[in-house]
């Protein structure tokens, strides 16, 4: 009698996978060899350092100052008992102060210092007068002809320069000067730039302003600064 197996006992069918199988698994064990790494032992493996530093504290001492020692006391005076029978030699004389009305007194008149201070002009009691404004009935109408007289005198005689005019360059320049005590004009400076060819033009037409009566102060000539616009203007 022949023996005949169970189909469901043949493993030939199963061959194939069990083969792939373990080519995967023998693939799997050689890549994990090949990754597999071993570290040398480094500088961590000696342990942490720890040192407890305590910080010193040093003690502030400061040294006692004694008191400076009381100064000396001063010697005894000295009282000479003189005896009530000396005599002296010299009387004191004592003028008498008493004045009588016939009596000349003379009187020292002292000169007050002229004061070299530079005024500004809205301080100054009596202001300048131009040339031609003397007539003027109140200070407020001659002050009004001298600021006239003074815009019509640079007007008339400024400089514009052909540089200047070519360029296009217009503007105001402000121009201070100061009215001296005898009226003439000096310290003329630029208060406000322009262009340096204008505030030439401006500080040389100032220069020529005609001299004036001056400035004065309680009846006495002083010394008066002020300020004036010249506008340069292209037509």
């Amino acid at each position: 009698m022949d023996l005949k197996k169970s189909p469901k006992a043949n493993l030939e069918k199963t061959r194939g996978i069990f083969l792939l199988a373990g080519l995967v698994l023998a693939l799997a064990f050689t890549i994990a060899v090949i990754e597999y790494r071993v570290y040398d032992s480094g500088p961590a493996d000696l342990g942490v350092l720890t040192l407890d530093i305590e910080d010193e504290i040093i003690p502030i001492t400061e040294r006692e100052q004694k008191p400076p020692p009381p100064p000396p006391p001063p010697p005894p005076e000295i009282i000479e008992v003189v005896a009530d029978d000396v005599e002296l030699k010299e009387e004191l004389e004592i003028e008498s102060t008493e004045t009588d009305q016939n009596e000349v007194v003379e009187v020292v008149e002292v000169e007050e210092e002229e004061s070299d201070e530079v005024l500004n002009f809205a301080v100054v009691e009596n202001k300048p007068v131009f040339p031609g404004c003397e007539n003027e009935p109140t200070e407020e109408a001659k002050f009004q002809c001298f600021n006239l007289n003074l815009m019509k005198f640079i007007s008339k005689n400024v400089d514009y320069p052909e540089m200047a005019r070519q360029m296009g360059i217009q503007g105001r320049v402000f121009v201070s000067f100061v009215v001296e005590k005898d009226g003439s004009i000096s310290n003329v400076l630029v208060a406000r730039s322009l262009d340096q060819m204008l505030d030439k033009s401006a500080v040389d037409v100032v220069k020529k302003v005609p001299k004036m009566k001056p400035a004065k102060q309680s009846g006495r000539p002083v010394r008066m600064s002020y300020t004036v616009p010249i506008n340069f203007k292209l037509q």
